[in-house]
């Protein structure tokens, strides 16, 4: 079987090969790509490790934090991170906000004592955190408390009110209790209280230990500020809730830790200045690098990638004078970069002030093995690399240094790259279309030589001279060429059948004259009364029957212009063909008619007069073609939104070759028996129902039964749409 390869296909073909250019180019700068990322993860990783080696087995770096702790207590062990300005000790808590996402929460889940035999509804809760700024810490508590008892006046018991006690460790493991436990809201300075643990009575002033205790609508906030040296790092904050003004019973008090318990103190942690010395003295500029411990914590951070290109591209742009340099930086690299992107000189840095790290390159840095990982910034701007390395005292994994850079140096060398690219694609491009131009032009030239065949073929007169040649291609110029020379042939048909309708006329016509003269002739000559009217009763009949012919021949046009001012309507076509049908059994006696409704209904837009008017035909065609005693059988049904009709009558089958020609005027396959007196057939009946069913926009199909044994003729008229 001979595959057709139409234009669509030769199209799509050569259309396939342009595609491919996108795609070539995608790959080849992705696996560049690929290329440089593995090679900027070996040298960050390479990094990481060269900051780890500076820091390994040092743990004089270590001893003042919390690495050694084997949990961190949340909560309990604070983190202290650096803060940009000093704290202005007035209660307000303002300058927190930059570093709010490190605020703790305390509540019930938090009661580090009980002072009632039975546990009572804890009604207090606090935010707390604590800070560093040179040497100094600060501490907040943003307090809701629904009543707040201050010291009564001229009272000298410091803990018979809301107060703060806070306890701390110094360098040589000893226990420092202070309790903070003001008159009014205002200014505030610690007492601190003697060695038992059990009581709470003030020895001295602690002035080292200052701040500002003030009311809010929900409670007191609390500012404080005490020296980094009063404590090796061990530290606990405890508030003691007290409600009732009479008894001034304690009832619990929520914080970090239990301040009367050296074992209990939690830690807090600091960056580490000894490692920010190390980290600056690399002097890496294009990275930013951090160690944190084991616990995740930032303990010193050096570089900012805002800055750092990444891997660096270098700008290799030669001045040339040559022609091919000027159009690439005048039109092209300016057209190209309609599409590119260059990389960002700025982008959100979502870390710039992080405290705590996380990710699964630092997971695995903490487990013991380097690692990296790709992120987007949230702006969706750059793409950031970072790699981890673990920091070993001995066997144990201290901390990690993770080493941060951004991709925008990739960017610039794939930009460099697609500009190359861009170059080919373009060249290919005008190759391409250029080839396609002479593609159109060939199938315009085949165009212009089928117009130019068919005007060849036709006479100034419109009659046809001649055929088309022969054309042996299998697209659609081949078919519309093979169209026209079967369109062009049944034209020749048609104008052959309309030379030879005058024949055809005269022999319909020769007959009835033929009677109507000799009747007329003889009428002149017989004197009987009997006689003459006999031979007037004959030309009456002659007359009659070219009177039919006449009918006949304009039935079709009368037709088409009744046609042409009908309205349309809906109605149902079931109940129309379904009345025809009864009236046919009068109407042919001597005819058996059967009906078989597959559907109750079919709603048709049209008209039913000119419905019953194509049955009519189609009956009388099928009762004369039929025996007597026969049976003609309809059915009616749906399929595909069409409503269908069949007439079957047995009988003679249809001439071979004639299935489509019946349909068309004049066109008869009646033997030639008629007589004088018998009906003209003119070949219009099946005609007049091609006319109504195209009215309709239906279609009309004449077969032979698969038995041989007669004719069925379908016809498919479409349903109405609501």
């Amino acid at each position: 079987m001979q595959v057709r390869f139409s234009i669509r296909l030769q199209l799509l073909v050569l259309s396939l090969f342009l595609f491919a250019i996108p795609w070539l180019g995608y790959k080849y700068v992705w696996e560049l790509e690929q290329y440089l990322r593995i090679g900027q993860e070996q040298t960050m990783i390479g990094t990481a490790r060269a900051v780890a080696t500076a820091l390994h087995e040092r743990p004089a770096l270590f001893d003042s934090q919390s690495a050694y702790l084997q949990d961190v207590r949340p909560g309990t062990d604070l983190y202290a991170p650096p803060i940009e300005v000093p704290i202005q000790l007035d209660g307000r808590l303002q300058e927190w906000r930059a570093v709010s996402p490190l605020i703790q929460s305390y509540d019930d889940r938090n009661v580090v004592t009980w002072f009632t035999e039975q546990p009572l509804d804890v009604t207090l809760k606090a935010q707390h955190m604590v800070g560093r700024y040179e040497q100094y810490f600060y501490a907040m508590f943003e307090v809701t408390d629904d009543q707040v008892v201050f010291r009564a006046p001229n009272s000298l018991s410091v803990d018979r009110s809301d107060h703060l006690l806070i306890g701390m460790l110094d360098t040589q493991d000893t226990l420092h209790r202070y309790i903070i436990s003001p008159y009014q809201p205002g200014w505030v300075n610690a007492y601190q209280l003697d060695d038992n643990p059990s009581r709470f009575r003030a020895v001295e002033n602690a002035l080292d230990i200052q701040g500002r205790w003030e009311l809010t609508e929900k409670g007191y906030n609390i500012e404080l500020r005490f020296p980094i040296d009063m404590t090796s790092g061990a530290l606990a904050f405890a508030l003691v809730d007290v409600d009732d003004q009479i008894s001034r019973q304690k009832r619990y008090a929520v914080g970090t830790a239990n301040p009367n318990q050296s074992d209990d103190l939690g830690t807090v942690v600091t960056p580490s200045p000894e490692i920010e010395r190390i980290l600056s003295g690399l002097r890496y500029a294009d990275s930013r690098v951090w160690v944190i411990d084991k616990h995740k914590r930032v303990l010193a951070r050096a570089g900012s990638i805002q800055s750092s290109p990444g891997l660096k591209a270098e700008n290799s742009e030669q001045a040339s004078k040559d022609w091919w340099n000027y159009i690439e930086q005048q039109w092209l690299l300016p057209l190209y970069y309609q599409i590119l992107t260059r990389p960002p000189g700025d982008f959100v840095d979502e870390l710039a002030d992080a405290y705590a790290l996380a990710g699964k390159d630092i997971n695995q840095a903490l487990s013991g093995q380097s690692d990296s990982l790709w992120r987007l910034t949230p702006d969706n701007k750059a793409v950031i690399l970072s790699a981890a390395y673990p920091i070993f005292i001995g066997d144990s994994v201290m901390g990690a240094v993770v080493v941060e850079q951004t991709t925008n140096g990739i960017r610039t060398l794939r930009n460099r790259a697609l500009e190359q690219l861009f170059h080919v694609i373009l060249a290919v491009m005008l190759l391409g279309t250029f080839g396609l131009l002479m593609f159109a032009h060939r199938i315009s030239s085949r165009i212009r030589t089928l117009r130019d065949n068919t005007e060849a073929v036709i006479d100034a007169n419109g009659k046809i001279v001649g055929t088309l040649p022969q054309v042996k291609q299998g697209d659609e110029i081949g078919d519309l060429s093979r169209s026209f020379s079967a369109v062009l042939s049944r034209l020749q048909q048609y104008n052959s059948y309309l030379e030879n309708m005058a024949s055809r006329l005269s022999h319909e016509l020769r007959t009835p004259i033929a009677v109507v003269r000799s009747s007329l002739d003889t009428l002149t000559q017989v004197q009987d009364a009997s006689q003459q009217q006999v031979f007037l009763s004959r030309a009456q009949s002659g007359i009659s029957r070219l009177s039919s012919i006449l009918n006949s021949m304009s039935e079709a046009t009368r037709l088409e212009q009744a046609i042409s001012q009908e309205d349309r309507e809906r109605f149902d076509a079931v109940s129309v063909i379904s009345g025809c049908v009864e009236g046919y059994k009068h109407a042919y006696p001597r005819r058996k008619f059967s009906i078989k409704l597959s559907c109750d209904t079919a709603e048709l837009c049209g008209s039913p007069d000119l419905i019953a008017q194509m049955l009519d035909k189609v009956i009388a065609n099928a009762v004369e073609f039929s025996q007597p005693d026969s049976t003609i059988a309809l059915h009616l049904w749906q399929e595909n939104r069409q409503f269908k009709l069949s007439v079957t009558n047995t009988g003679p089958l249809l001439p071979r070759g004639m299935h489509e020609e019946l349909t068309q005027s004049m066109v008869s396959v009646r033997n030639d028996t008629n007589t004088a007196d018998g009906p003209p057939h003119l070949g219009l009946g099946l005609y007049i129902v091609s006319i109504i069913v195209s009215f309709h926009r239906g279609t009309i199909a004449l077969q032979d039964l698969p038995d041989n044994t007669g004719v069925c003729v379908v016809i498919g008229l479409p349903l109405h749409k609501h």
